[in-house]
């Protein structure tokens, strides 16, 4: 768990707004999901569905394109000892 950031509130327009430090990792423009419970807010990012399904995809493109194995290298069977008592 990392150390809190403590930030204060200031006004932005007709809103109330608040700074994301850089070390949080949030680029400009990242869509944010808020959620108050009594005085905790969180913030999730939301992470948009067709884009990752998008990636995956891609990414199944990808691993279907390398070159398939030619031969399978044989292992030494695994030989455990025989440890009494456990």
């Amino acid at each position: 768990m990392t150390k809190p950031v403590h930030t204060k509130t200031f006004k932005s327009g007709n809103s109330v707004a608040v700074r994301l430090p850089k070390g949080f990792g949030i680029p400009e423009g990242v869509d944010l999901e808020l959620d108050q419970k009594g005085d905790v807010v969180t913030l999730r990012v939301v992470r948009d569905a067709d884009h990752e399904r998008a990636a995956m995809l891609q990414m199944l493109d990808d691993l279907k394109r390398l070159p398939k194995p030619t031969s399978v290298e044989k292992r030494d069977p695994i030989i455990f000892p025989d440890r009494p008592g456990l």
